[in-house]
């Protein structure tokens, strides 16, 4: 039966709205990936956003996102790194979704300008978006990549999110359909390494900065990572064991820089060496200083530390003497995490976790915190014995967690390398809990810049 002409007129009006809407690039859909963590702090503060999201879409009268906790819905070990979930996204949403957009819990979301800020783009086209950063010098948590120019090469400040496009998303799936996984074998800084992915060379697409996705709050975000929040009261300083690991050769020039900054401000603190020195004083446990690993003098350390714990101790923080820290942001942080459950805190590292035989590990030079109940599953006869005496003892401790059945839970406070060695827009917010190293650096102006204030802000308060 022929159409009357009224009807081919609504039809054509729908089908021109339909091609405008498309060529917007306006959302069909998106999809929220929350890159969470077992650890009950952090499972809160995910699912407390995962909550906001449908709230704020209920408020708007708008379709609720469908929102995911990385961990539990997609259950790997590198989940973090979100490469391992790429395929799992596309299998199960093919063309059915727009947009793909990785948060951290701690990104806050404003769902109607992020709404906003993705139909300015086409999701069919092959694009993701961020706020933008670059290495001011090369740097080794990035390998040293583009030693040459490292300001040329753009990655995403993870806290304040990523969108994928659903094109984009299918090219990601059929290169890792092909095994055309990271060259490194580490996961280190998922931002960057999943920016190098998909640049791929320079075959793949760059970043496009999106102003909205911001590092600092306003108006018009439509993310920025919030700041730490103290959960509770302060945990008192005789809670906390100070493990410090050093070597003679460390004793006259990095030792000091510890005992006249952030050991001022603690209850216990022990240093570890190979060589028995009263001026300090360190302790001897008989272990040869190695130049690379430190499995059996870490693991030393903590057998030490089991045999001589009291009651009052509740957490052990087991530092380089080159870590710089501070004393009381670390007693802010221990806030949110329960002693007596088996906690292992800090920057989390991966090793082979893009696929599924890998594990994590805290990384040690921003420093290790175990809790009383970890540390002594750890010290039990059987569980973590070293290979070898220059085993990488981060790295070993890690495969020990793992075998625990334990999560390794990664705090962005925690910092391996200097200052200088991130972005200045990744450090704005200035909570850091600790950096790492002195290599041409003044570590006292580094402590007195980032710590020095709240510490004696603390010791004036007592």
């Amino acid at each position: 039966m022929p159409l009357k002409m009224g009807m081919m007129k609504t039809i054509a009006v729908f089908l021109l709205l339909f091609a405008t809407v498309s060529s917007l690039g306006i959302t069909k859909d998106i999809a929220i990936i929350i890159l969470s963590q077992p650890n009950e702090h952090h499972l809160k503060i995910a699912e407390n956003l995962k909550k906001e999201l449908n709230e704020q879409a209920e408020s708007l009268q708008q379709e609720k996102p469908v929102v995911y906790l990385s961990h539990k819905d997609f259950p790997h070990v590198g989940h973090w790194t979100i490469l391992p979930m790429i395929p799992q996204l596309y299998a199960l949403y093919k063309d059915n979704t727009s947009w793909f957009f990785f948060a951290e819990d701690r990104t806050q979301i404003n769902l109607a300008n992020l709404r906003k800020a993705l139909s300015k783009y086409d999701p069919n086209k092959p694009l993701w978006l961020g706020h933008s950063l670059h290495d001011i010098e090369a740097t080794i948590i990035h390998h040293f990549a583009f030693y040459d120019n490292p300001k040329k090469f753009k990655f995403p400040n993870p806290a304040s999110g990523i969108a994928v496009s659903r094109n984009l998303l299918k090219r990601l799936a059929d290169r890792l359909a092909q095994q055309k996984t990271p060259q490194s074998d580490f996961g280190i800084d998922n931002a960057h390494e999943f920016a190098l992915f998909v640049w791929n060379k320079g075959l793949g697409e760059v970043l496009t900065n999106e102003p909205i996705f911001c590092i600092t709050q306003h108006e018009d975000c439509a993310t920025f990572p919030k700041t730490f929040q103290q959960c509770g009261d302060l945990v008192e300083k005789e809670s906390i064991y100070f493990a410090v690991k050093t070597c003679g050769k460390f004793h006259k020039d990095r030792v000091p820089v510890v005992l006249q900054t952030w050991a001022q401000h603690v209850a216990t603190i022990e240093f570890f060496s190979d060589i028995a020195d009263d001026s300090i004083p360190t302790v001897n446990l008989g272990i040869p200083n190695t130049e690379q690993g430190h499995c059996a003098k870490t693991l030393a350390i903590l057998h030490h530390i089991r045999k001589k714990i009291t009651p009052q101790i509740k957490w052990i923080v087991l530092a380089d003497d080159d870590t710089i820290l501070g004393v009381s942001r670390m007693r802010q942080v221990l806030t949110c995490y329960n002693s007596t459950n088996p906690v292992a805190l800090g920057e989390r590292y991966g090793y082979n976790v893009y696929d599924s035989r890998g594990y994590n590990y805290i990384t040690g030079g921003g420093g290790m915190v175990f809790s009383k109940a970890l540390l002594e599953k750890l010290t039990e006869p059987g569980i973590c014995e070293c290979p070898s005496i220059n085993t990488p003892d981060d790295m070993f401790l890690g495969l020990c967690i793992a075998s625990l059945g334990v999560s390794v839970t990664h705090s962005p406070l925690f910092h391996q390398a200097r200052p200088v060695d991130y972005p200045p827009q990744y450090l704005q917010t200035k909570d850091a809990v600790s950096f790492h190293k002195h290599w041409m650096i003044d570590p006292f102006n580094v402590y007195n810049k980032w710590f020095a204030e709240d510490d004696k802000k603390v010791r004036d308060e007592l």
